[in-house]
């Protein structure tokens, strides 16, 4: 599987972006997606992730009800909707899928090279 995460930028505090994940290669639908993030000063943190085929999600207290995943396996894209950005939310996000629905980041098996996000206070 091959990802390609897009949709970064920079924004301003109270703002918003959407990132997709856009896969090709094997089956999309089979596999659980996730996003994670990362900056030089922090570990990778798990933000959001979404099941195969049901629609369970689950989220990092650090973004629940600011930002919501959702999947068009039609498409075979991923999206992360983030509202309300804080400068704390300045990273390099990955998109990430697995077999296995997780929020930990040795469950996952293909990364995709990341889309920066800059917010500025």
């Amino acid at each position: 599987v091959q990802l390609q995460a897009s949709g970064g930028g920079w924004v301003q505090a109270g703002g918003s972006l959407r990132l997709s994940c856009a896969a090709s290669g094997r089956t999309f639908s089979s596999y659980a997606v996730a996003w994670f993030r990362q900056t030089p000063e922090k570990e990778r943190e798990f933000v959001a992730a979404i099941a195969r085929n049901v629609g369970m999600t689950v989220y990092a207290d650090s973004v629940k009800g600011r930002s919501t995943i959702s999947r068009d396996n039609a498409k075979n894209t991923v999206y992360l909707q983030m509202n309300s950005l804080r400068p704390e939310d300045t990273a390099v996000y990955y998109c990430v899928v697995s077999t296995y629905y997780s929020t930990i980041s040795s469950s996952y098996d293909y990364w995709g090279q990341g889309t920066q996000v800059t917010v500025s206070s």
